[in-house]
């Protein structure tokens, strides 16, 4: 049984959960996919091939799925597809894919999207991710599990975000984030490591030295920072070290943002 306003506009075709809940002067396209007990408060739009997990939340005036804000994008078939748990609020915009990015935007479990912000086409987006408000993640963004984008901040396209960063507010990201980094200044220096998240997730003291001692390399060793990198690949033997080197070595357009 999904409860429904009677003002709400379910165009013919759309997939409704069980248990939902869709407030008054919503609009639900016709290739639109809900999950069970999906609540949209009041004046929702959710439109595209666009699929929302079970039990996720979406606030007054947020817009879903509607197509990317991408001048070369032509009304080519694309998705979005957003996770579990997730409470998306007031005015958040997310947008469908795009053919040259990989046609489909994805959002995983349990994030919390604050008021205003904006994911963009075929960014990909982690799980526990909170984006606070007003700030927008760019196209062909990668954005870890368990990343904080502070308020009024910017990630340009293409950018990965490692797992675990923080990143200020008020703050411009142009180049890729190592897991566990905290950035912050206008236009983005990586000023340590998101040592308070580390310790809220209960990361061993011994994990927490070693990541301290491959920063320090990273920040002061010889050689450039791919030689670094390479270097705390065979001395480390911290999983959280080779979680940061993997990503340090994985595949990106983009240069990174180094220690100051």
């Amino acid at each position: 049984m999904a409860g429904i306003h009677p003002s709400a506009v379910i165009a013919e075709g759309a997939q409704i959960g069980a248990d939902c809940v869709i407030g008054p002067f919503c609009v639900i396209g016709a290739d639109v996919v809900l999950g069970d007990r999906v609540t949209l408060k009041s004046h929702v739009v959710v439109d595209g091939d666009t699929h929302i997990g079970d039990d996720t939340t979406v606030f007054p005036f947020a817009v879903i799925g509607e197509i990317p804000q991408d001048l070369k994008f032509d009304g080519e078939k694309t998705r979005l597809r957003i996770g579990a748990r997730n409470r998306i609020r007031e005015h958040v915009t997310m947008n469908t894919g795009t053919a040259n990015g990989g046609g489909v935007t994805r959002v995983g479990d349990d994030g919390l999207f604050m008021a205003g912000c904006h994911i963009a086409h075929d960014a990909q987006i982690g799980d526990r991710v909170i984006v606070v408000n007003s700030s927008a993640v760019a196209g062909h963004c990668i954005i870890e599990d368990d990343v904080i984008i502070g308020g009024l901040c910017g990630v340009h396209q293409h950018v990965r975000i490692g797992q675990g960063a923080i990143i200020g507010a008020v703050t411009m990201v142009t180049k890729d984030v190592v897991p566990h980094g905290l950035v912050q200044g206008p236009r983005g220096i990586l000023d340590g490591l998101n040592l308070v998240g580390l310790k809220r997730k209960g990361v061993s003291r011994g994990d927490i030295t070693a990541l301290r001692a491959a920063f320090q390399m990273l920040k002061d060793g010889e050689g450039t920072f791919q030689d670094r990198a390479n270097r705390l690949a065979d001395e480390s033997d911290s999983a959280y070290v080779q979680q940061m080197v993997a990503f340090i070595l994985g595949d990106t357009g983009r240069n990174f943002l180094t220690p100051g």
